[in-house]
């Protein structure tokens, strides 16, 4: 059994070797998304292979520290004033527990707590980077290799990550910074797994202020989520001398069939590395990978391997073959009393140049009461606390507020296809090309309706119940993205049927029956297959309008043509599809969202939405909302029923407001009544709007 106090971490394990035994099978239509996955990941690298010159070692870790930062959306130019504050002290055998906090950005601070030994002269420093356990910092799991190193006369600064412990959006601990919390960060191009790397830096920053601290002895170790933090922050800050992640590490195409927490993706990681390139970048330093046997797939003993035997040789050139090392315990995903002592003496040996590395036995000790080590016990949290939607939401007002709207039609039109491309090459990571459709029609035994089977690209099938209707009656496809069942019988689908229509309801890869079976994690109900598509750097937006486009070259190819009237319809987060489809294919002549999220923006976790449509970067790239919209003017473009981030109906102001940007390309184009925005998501008023 694994610790009480994990809670994703069980639930990922869980996940991961559920999903992993049923890769093992023949795909299934649900199964055959994450098939597709895998292959486009490992054609991605299939040309990795180890590093043959010390010169060659080098230029690939400035490559890729210049696509990590990119990744992660650039880090500041300019590091922010620390201002520490010191919250209380608690005095114990042989050390005392600061609780401080200290500034990582402008108005965001970080929680932490400073474990001082009471011995002269500067220490060796190891910054604790806790993981997914309930209490962040202050739970006892990660308190004991904070107690014990400390007592071993280690220097330790244990931090909270952003969104965990005390930083989360409420005050109470056991808060996950996971899911539709991360997800806000998405849009603005800043995902969390960046974040932490560029707070964890910080946090070294702060412990070279301390005057107890070698700056030239600093390590870094954390297990799960903070395991894979340890390797991010060990691979990118040099100051960092010894690397000790835990139950982290494997590689990222094992991710793939498994859940992870989103402050562990990566977006578009594996069009650029795999782990083994990260754990490269650490060398000569002290490197000391720790696995479990009874672990998670995705962290196992054998795929850990697989990252280590390509990083050991860069090890080698660098003229320390010694100074990489794989310790493997008969343990569940932990970090136990072994695997600290292994630590330990890892730290000894890379920090105090002590010992031969081997394991150090853990003094004895006792834990805290959690609420004890905070540094805001209770509510007393000052209210100004910038949690992580609120800081998405001011820098992507930022993102808005800096764009200028063009003042001509001239200018318009270059900066439309300047986003147009944008969104394509940059945001969905470019469109493939398109292969043989591999047509089937299939009769319903309902009428003249027929399912459309169609290829949207190698290892893709998907199928569209297609009703035709009046003779040259405009095509209305339907997009939802809870299935095709869903969009053949909405209610905006049955008030086409009426108007006379052909409607077509289209099931979007991954989605319905082709759904993933454990896809929901929480309130997020396409959590795992929407991470998968941001590791191949292919948001599953950006794959679910090429099913959309795909769709069309069916219909076009079957029906000879299509007709003169292409609407597309997207109900609830599919909306977003909807204007991302029209904002990219000309064939589409109307476009309506409805129930669609207005903003990006959100100060709160989303709620009701798909991670799926939070695609890394769009409000840097392309805009919000009403900027995607904007692409497809001056064509009719319907918002009907528009939602905010809290899943409640955008109306009067805000509403306007949100579309503000939208509705001046329509005024500069001067064709103000063809964008039409209504409050009310009533099917027969949206049928009545495209017409």
């Amino acid at each position: 059994m694994l610790p009480t106090t994990f809670r994703l971490a069980a639930a990922v394990l869980v996940a991961a070797v559920a999903a992993h035994a049923r890769a093992a099978e023949p795909p299934t239509a649900g199964h055959e998304y994450l098939e597709f996955i895998k292959k486009q990941a490992s054609e991605l690298r299939s040309g990795d292979k180890p590093i043959a010159t010390l010169e060659q070692a080098q230029t690939r870790n400035r490559e890729l520290r210049l696509k990590l930062l990119a990744a992660w959306g650039g880090f500041p130019t300019e590091a922010a004033a620390l201002n520490p504050q010191t919250h209380g002290e608690l005095r114990r055998d042989g050390y005392r527990v600061e609780k401080v906090t200290f500034q990582t950005r402008p108005g965001v601070r970080m929680t932490a707590n400073a474990y001082v030994p009471n011995r002269p002269g500067r220490l060796p420093a190891i910054l604790m980077v806790h993981g997914h356990w309930q209490g962040a910092k202050q739970d006892p799991t990660v308190q004991a290799r904070c107690i014990g190193a400390a007592k071993l006369g280690f220097f330790v600064l244990c931090v909270d990550a952003f969104g965990a412990g005390e930083r989360g959006v409420g005050t109470a601990l056991g808060e996950y910074h996971g899911e539709m919390t991360a997800a806000t960060l998405l849009p603005v191009g800043l995902p969390l797994s960046g974040l932490q790397v560029y707070e964890n830096t910080r946090a070294v920053d702060y412990l070279l202020t301390r005057p107890e601290v070698d700056r030239e002895r600093i390590g870094i170790t954390g297990a799960s989520g903070g395991g894979n933090q340890t390797m991010y922050a060990g691979a990118w800050d040099e100051r960092l001398k010894c690397v000790v992640p835990v139950c982290s590490v494997g590689n990222y195409q094992a991710y793939l069939g498994a859940a992870c927490c989103m402050c562990e993706v990566v977006p578009g990681a594996l069009t650029f590395t795999e782990e083994s390139g990260l754990l490269a970048m650490v060398a000569p330093r002290g490197l000391m990978v720790i696995s479990a046997t009874k672990d998670a797939f995705q962290f196992s003993v054998d795929e850990a391997k697989k990252s280590l035997a390509l990083a050991e040789p860069v090890f080698k050139l660098s003229g320390k073959p010694g100074n990489i090392r794989h310790a493997i315990f008969e343990s569940p995903h932990d970090y136990s009393k072994a695997m600290r002592e292994e630590m330990y003496g890892w730290m000894t040996l890379h920090l105090k140049g002590e010992g031969d590395g081997s394991p150090i036995r853990e003094p004895e000790f006792k834990t805290e009461d959690p609420e004890t080590l905070r540094c805001y016990p209770g509510e007393t949290r000052p209210k100004d606390w910038m949690t992580i939607p609120q800081f998405a939401a001011a820098e992507g007002k930022k993102l808005l507020d800096a764009r200028t709207p063009p003042g001509s039609v001239e200018a318009w039109a270059k900066e439309s296809e300047a986003r147009r491309a944008a969104l394509i090459g940059t945001v969905f990571g470019g469109f493939p090309k398109a292969g043989p459709l591999k047509l089937q029609v299939i009769p319903t035994g309902h009428g003249s309706s027929y399912r459309l089977k169609f290829e949207a690209e190698t290892g893709v099938s998907l199928t569209a119940v297609v009703e035709p209707g009046k003779p040259d009656a405009p095509l209305a496809v339907i997009l939802n993205a809870t299935g095709g069942a869903k969009a053949s019988t909405s209610p905006t689908a049955s008030g086409a049927r009426k108007a006379g229509w052909t409607v077509a309801g289209l099931e979007l890869r991954a989605t319905g029956t082709r759904a993933w079976p454990t896809d929901k994690v929480r309130k997020t109900l396409d959590h795992n297959t929407a991470e998968w598509g941001l590791w191949i750097g292919r948001p599953l937006i950006g794959q679910w309008v090429f099913d959309t486009r795909r769709l069309l070259d069916a219909l076009e190819r079957q029906e000879g043509g299509l007709p003169r009237d292409v609407i597309i319809i997207g109900e609830g987060p599919a909306g977003l599809v909807a204007l991302a489809a029209a904002a990219t294919d000309k064939r589409v002549t109307k476009v309506a969202a409805v129930g669609a999220l207005a903003s990006y923006i959100s100060a709160e976790p989303y709620v009701g939405q798909r991670l799926g449509v939070m695609a890394s970067g769009i409000l840097r790239e392309v805009g919000d909302v009403a900027h995607l919209a904007a692409l497809a003017a001056p064509r009719r473009v319907v918002i009907a029923g528009a939602v905010g981030a809290n899943g409640e109906s955008s109306t009067g102001d805000p509403l306007r407001a949100a579309y503000r940007p939208a509705t001046h390309i329509w005024e500069l184009l001067k064709a103000p009544k063809e964008l039409v925005i209504q409050e009310s998501a009533d099917a027969a008023e949206v049928i009545a709007a495209l017409k």
